[in-house]
């Protein structure tokens, strides 16, 4: 159980990459998340049982999932929707989108390939087939992130989130950059999508729901456990921050709580781990308060 959840925290770490993207470095939250992460998988599933190979049925699904971003984007920045409101639109129009790919509301992928038994000849021990997935597929997205914001434009796109006016008027087209954010966000998104949905054997247009609080968890995890860190220790950390949130989840399972109501113990760890900070910064105070009042005593 312990190696299947650490696998499902890879893949799920992915999620939390896509989400970083536009919650960190963007600084908005993008909602289209509970949307292009159920059509990445309703997209891949549905190539793969029409007999397309799992790793181009996985690509289609990454597709589908820019594209959702790139409407999400343009509503935002030419039609000057509110971005939390284009995403909500995306998200809720994506569900129509889904059942006319799939032609039902879930799909199953029994008896069809899927991308993790490229590892079947290597004979791993049972769920280690989905860490070696997850390991590589995070690999991947960090090394292409870090080749991408270490360019001119990536930190275009980076100094856009800094300060959208010193940015615009030092030439940068700001609107494009977010565009671009939103798309390859959504696309990294998709991907986790896509290989969750492969993992599980099935896809579902409601397993969009409540993905954003998972997502930002591990961000949120990985931040408190290591506070200031470099760029490519930040992306590590989001990813541990996965594994831990799953490993949490586990122990929830492990005490026998009802697994019908996971959501809400998915809020509640993501609410304490948003409250740590304030809660340190206090303890602090009240330590320092004392130290003071003790050093004037004396």
């Amino acid at each position: 159980m312990v190696i299947s959840a650490i696998g499902q925290g890879f893949l799920w770490g992915i999620l939390g990459l896509g989400i970083f993207m536009t919650y960190r470095i963007l600084n908005f939250p993008d909602m289209t998340t509970e949307g292009s992460f159920p059509l990445g998988g309703a997209v891949c599933v549905t190539a793969i049982t029409n007999g397309v190979s799992p790793i181009l049925a996985t690509l289609l699904g990454i597709f589908a999932g820019m594209c959702a971003g790139f409407i999400t984007g343009i509503l935002y920045t030419k039609g000057k929707i509110p971005v939390i409101l284009a995403g909500i639109l995306v998200m809720s129009g994506l569900n129509s989108v889904m059942l006319f790919i799939m032609q039902t509301p879930n799909l199953s992928l029994l008896k069809q390939p899927k991308i993790q038994d490229f590892f079947t000849n290597l004979n791993l021990p049972d769920h280690f087939d989905i860490v070696l997935l997850g390991l590589i597929a995070i690999l991947i997205i960090i090394a292409l992130l870090l080749f991408f914001f270490f360019t001119d434009f990536g930190q275009a796109y980076i100094a856009t989130g800094d300060n959208e006016n010193m940015a615009r008027s030092i030439g940068i087209n700001t609107d494009r950059m977010k565009v671009i954010g939103l798309t390859l966000s959504n696309g990294v998104i998709a991907l986790s999508g896509a290989l969750i949905a492969q993992n599980d054997g099935y896809a579902d247009i409601g397993k969009g729901v409540g993905v954003i609080v998972i997502g930002l968890a591990s961000i949120i995890i990985g931040e408190v456990l290591y506070g200031e860190v470099t760029f490519v220790e930040r992306l590590v950390a989001i990813v541990l921050g996965s594994i831990i949130y799953q490993l949490l989840i586990l122990i929830i399972i492990k005490v026998g709580l009802d697994t019908t109501y996971l959501k809400i113990f998915s809020s509640i760890i993501l609410a304490l781990c948003l409250m740590i900070p304030r809660l340190k910064e206090a303890l602090n105070l009240k330590t320092g308060l004392e130290k003071n009042a003790g050093s004037k005593s004396h």
